[in-house]
């Protein structure tokens, strides 16, 4: 059976707003402007693209022109009360896609909201850094983990919401970490009561245990161990996800002649592998992100650095066929695989496989 997919886009545009109802001490009141992402995910029907493989260059098309208006503009002329969440709505009401299934927008690095079609609330999220140590006691003699090391450790905190006040979502999340990120930061997590074995598994369900009584609308904890690898856990579940990073040439094989895309030309892929699975109870782990990068390997040195049109099953050099085909060769030796994701650019590609209650990563 094929696997679910899903497209992806994402655009970015300069915009001002000025948000009311606010304290008159809120700076969000006052007239500022943001580098805005905004991102779509679509399951559209067969043939809708131009031809088949162009569906992620088609979908961000689209989203540039529906987003065309905001560049440069101030978004009240548009957008009555232009939160994260409306302006979400607005290009939700707009955009021309079929089977559209989530907007969302980032307008920090920091900070962004997603409206999923179909499903009630808002998801509002918040980054945060903090600098600590760790060191994995019950790995393998000789692991490197096993050593005394350290991250700048990224949490995600997620929520879901009826809808979210005109400023009091953010500044919420963030009287709720305050306290946490006062008990984490430049400290060695082995030393925190429950971080004894402090995996980025375990740390992402210490976060959750100490938010959700404060948080009712917290959905999930995301913590990125480095910028390619980390750990979500949504209260069920945990869901890891390691990166990999692809230089390959590409032909786009079902391109018309005259489109540029029927040249080989190549990208600098995004490659990232999502699991699922339960906590080991000793390891304190899904599984080994070096596991992962193992079992992974021989695949990598298939696709990198190489011409991706020349293998026969991916003569099309879609990312669809790419992501497809990593996951059929991938998911004998990884049976926790949940998804695939592939971007050939920042935020524009396909995810194939179970995406059912993901969060998702920032751009």
């Amino acid at each position: 059976m094929d696997a679910p997919e899903l497209v992806v886009a994402s655009h970015r545009f300069e915009a001002a707003r000025q948000i009311a109802g606010l304290p008159g001490t809120d700076r969000r009141g006052a007239l500022h402007g943001h580098g805005f992402i905004a991102s779509v995910h679509a399951s559209p029907p067969a043939g809708w693209a131009a031809f088949g493989g162009s569906e992620c260059h088609d979908l961000r098309e689209r989203l540039a022109r529906c987003v065309g208006p905001l560049d440069y503009s101030l978004l009240n002329d548009l957008v009555d009360t232009p939160t994260d969440e409306h302006v979400a709505a607005w290009i939700g009401q707009r955009v021309d896609v079929p089977g559209l299934a989530r907007v969302a927008i980032q307008s920090t690095p920091n900070q962004g909201t997603s409206i999923a079609l179909g499903e009630p609330g808002v998801h509002v999220w918040r980054r945060y850094t903090l600098h600590a140590a760790h060191r994995l006691p019950y790995v393998p003699v000789g692991h490197k983990c096993g050593r005394l090391h350290g991250h700048g450790f990224v949490v995600v905190v997620h929520t879901r919401r009826e809808a979210s006040d005109p400023g009091s979502a953010y500044d919420e999340l963030d009287l709720l970490w305050a306290p946490l990120h006062s008990t984490l930061n430049y400290r060695c997590l082995n030393d925190i009561p429950g971080l004894e074995n402090p995996t980025s598994e375990m740390l992402s369900s210490w976060l959750w245990e100490r938010l959700k009584s404060s948080c009712p609308p917290l959905s999930a904890i995301t913590v990125f161990e480095t910028g390619s690898c980390g750990a979500t856990y949504d209260g069920a579940r945990y869901r890891i996800w390691k990166d990999f990073t692809l230089d390959s040439a590409v032909r786009m094989g079902n391109a018309p002649a005259t489109d540029p895309r029927h040249r080989v030309h190549g990208h600098t892929y995004t490659l990232r592998l999502k699991l699922t699975a339960p906590l080991h109870a000793v390891m304190g782990w899904t599984i080994d992100f070096g596991d992962v990068k193992s079992i992974f390997e021989p695949v990598f040195r298939s696709l990198d650095h190489h011409p991706l049109h020349e293998q026969p099953e991916l003569a099309d050099g879609d990312p669809a066929s790419i992501a497809g085909w990593v996951r059929e060769r991938v998911l004998t030796d990884l049976p926790q695989l949940s998804s695939v994701e592939i971007y050939e650019t920042d935020g524009c590609g396909v995810v194939v496989g179970d995406n059912a209650g993901d969060p998702g990563l920032p751009v």
